[in-house]
């Protein structure tokens, strides 16, 4: 109950405070985007029950001859880089927050087919919701390995206390000003997540 009403107070907070942001943004998008202005996609949520994330579409759909996506480093945009570089491409997901499907802390909601790759022990980070910052997020976000993730994960799971959320939330807005963690070296998103051979 109080991670819940943490949530609604913050999402309901954000979203007033920041509504100037996210209006230019939905402009800015719009016009160097074109649309659609957000990024639909299903990401599984608590248990791995699937959920429509929302986000702001940083990227364009350019393909090639053959009809297939670019790669995200040619694909994303100077301003899709602004966004992602200051979370405001994150902000949608209060909305999700909002919902019940998300919270504001948690591990990082990520595809569908990475639920048949997890271990046992991987698959726990399901058993609270989705978050839009985590322990992961302030700890490394995507400049870290998948082993690391999900270890930090994991942790937050184990260790969750409501002044722990508040901690995260703190250290976020900290490392949202440094632009810390924001992709791999020399990449433009994380790797994809094949599997438990990989470290």
């Amino acid at each position: 109950m109080c991670k819940r009403l943490l949530d609604i107070v913050i999402s309901v907070l954000a979203l007033v405070i920041l509504f100037p942001i996210l209006l230019v943004a939905v402009v800015i998008l719009a016009i160097s985007n074109g649309r659609p202005i957000f990024f639909r996609h299903v990401r599984p949520g608590k248990d791995g029950k699937p959920f429509e994330l929302i986000k702001f579409r940083s990227m364009k759909d350019t393909r090639d001859k053959s009809g297939n996506l670019l790669p995200d480093a040619e694909r994303i945009t100077q301003f899709g880089r602004f966004i992602r570089k200051t979370s405001i491409d994150e902000l949608p997901e209060l909305v999700n927050v909002l919902r019940g499907e998300m919270s504001v802390v948690g591990p990082r909601p990520l595809l569908m087919q990475y639920l048949e790759r997890y271990n046992d022990e991987q698959f726990r980070r399901h058993q609270m919701l989705p978050g839009i910052t985590g322990w992961a997020q302030i700890n490394g976000r995507n400049a870290i390995s998948w082993d690391q993730k999900f270890k930090l994960d994991l942790w937050y799971v184990d260790n969750w206390s409501f002044w722990l959320d508040i901690k995260i939330i703190l250290l976020t807005v900290w490392k949202v000003l440094k632009g810390e963690g924001i992709s791999q070296p020399g990449r433009a998103t994380m790797d994809e997540f094949m599997g438990n051979s990989e470290k």
